[in-house]
């Protein structure tokens, strides 16, 4: 009984492995990729602002919030990050750093040269985004997958046969750029008080770089 047995499983598992291999001869593996590029429409930015003592740290933060106001940023878009106290500076005692953001709306231009103040230690980009990111991320995959199918379906076609079930799906490529920066910024970052005061210098979101979008599909299709 138990040798019936085992032969049993050795029959069960050979017929197995027939299978599988004729599955893998049946089928036709291929990748879709599908691209775009998207418009940012929000930027991100850190801010920050110092001062000699408590006092006037505290009438420094209610110019930015009255300058970032008047410019269109509203003050639930306005963050607090962090506040610093430097016992041993002879200069600048307190710093207070924000971040803020703003839309396509706002005139970055003008917002710049408002900002361009002693009491502005530094104003840099923390993001780039386009707030419909994940609806354009899943257009993008599906692209990619409608490629793949595509590719499947001519390369069968050639050989006279036709495109079956779809017997793997995976997504390969996860990708979106990272390093969106306006063309102005690449080289100057780091300080308001120097960049505002470049005359002829578009900081508008015209003068930005598109998000770039890549996805990469891997299917295997059954071979009819």
């Amino acid at each position: 009984m138990k040798l019936g047995h085992f032969l049993m499983i050795g029959l069960l598992t050979f017929g197995s492995l027939i299978n599988a291999q004729e599955i893998k001869k049946n089928a036709i593996e291929v990748t879709g990729v599908a691209e775009m590029e998207v418009e940012p429409d929000e930027i991100i930015f850190n801010i920050g602002i110092k001062a000699d003592n408590k006092n006037q740290l505290a009438d420094n933060e209610k110019l930015l919030f009255e300058t970032l106001k008047n410019d269109g940023v509203k003050n639930e878009d306005i963050k607090f990050k962090s506040m610093y106290q430097n016992l041993y500076s002879k200069t600048t005692k307190f710093t207070k750093s924000f971040q803020f953001k703003v839309n396509a709306k706002t005139n970055v231009s003008k917002l710049f040269e408002d900002l361009n103040q002693k009491w502005v230690s530094n104003l840099n980009i923390a993001e780039i985004k386009n707030t419909k990111i994940a609806d354009f991320r899943k257009t993008v995959k599906i692209n990619a997958l409608k490629a793949a199918k595509e590719k499947a379906d001519y390369l069968l076609e050639s050989i006279g046969k036709k495109t079956g079930t779809p017997l793997e799906i995976v997504e390969v490529e996860d990708y979106m750029s990272d390093s969106v920066l306006p063309v102005a910024y690449k080289s100057r970052m780091a300080n308001v008080q120097m960049e505002a005061a470049d005359a002829g210098v578009d900081y508008s979101f015209d003068n930005i770089e598109n998000i770039k979008l890549k996805y990469s599909i891997k299917t295997r299709y059954e071979i009819l």
